[in-house]
């Protein structure tokens, strides 16, 4: 990647309730992908805490060009995800991380700052 425009957004602050995302803003919970990123409703996809994050809630990511995608478990891991959303990340070759919302940042963060095409699921309460 070689433009700012096509990395993908840095998390600048992330706090119980509230995220600050660099070219996308304040809220609480993100999708975000290389070029971009916007607040991730999960009333979408209908995602709740179990059984989790489903395969609907990643197909955005892949379709902006993740290759390495982080999903964050909430800050008290109840987020789960969805064995089925794991088995469609190794089918397609994309590797990924499971993690602690502020462990996950600190990962996605150091995966942007290396200049990976990285996507992400960052859910900054329970």
């Amino acid at each position: 990647m070689n433009s700012d425009e096509n990395k993908s957004p840095r998390i600048d602050h992330v706090s119980w309730g509230l995220m600050q995302v660099a070219r996308i803003g304040e809220g609480k919970d993100f999708k975000l992908w290389p070029g971009g990123g916007r607040a991730w409703d999960w009333g979408e996809t209908g995602t709740r805490h179990a059984p989790g994050i489903q395969p609907a809630d990643i197909e955005e990511l892949i379709d902006h060009g993740s290759q390495t995608i982080v999903l964050s478990r909430g800050m008290l891991l109840r987020l789960r995800t969805c064995p089925e959303t794991l088995e469609l990340l190794e089918k397609r070759g994309i590797r990924v991380f499971v993690a602690e919302t502020k462990e996950a940042v600190e990962i996605y963060n150091g995966l942007v700052a290396d200049g990976e095409a990285v996507g992400g699921l960052f859910h900054s309460t329970c």
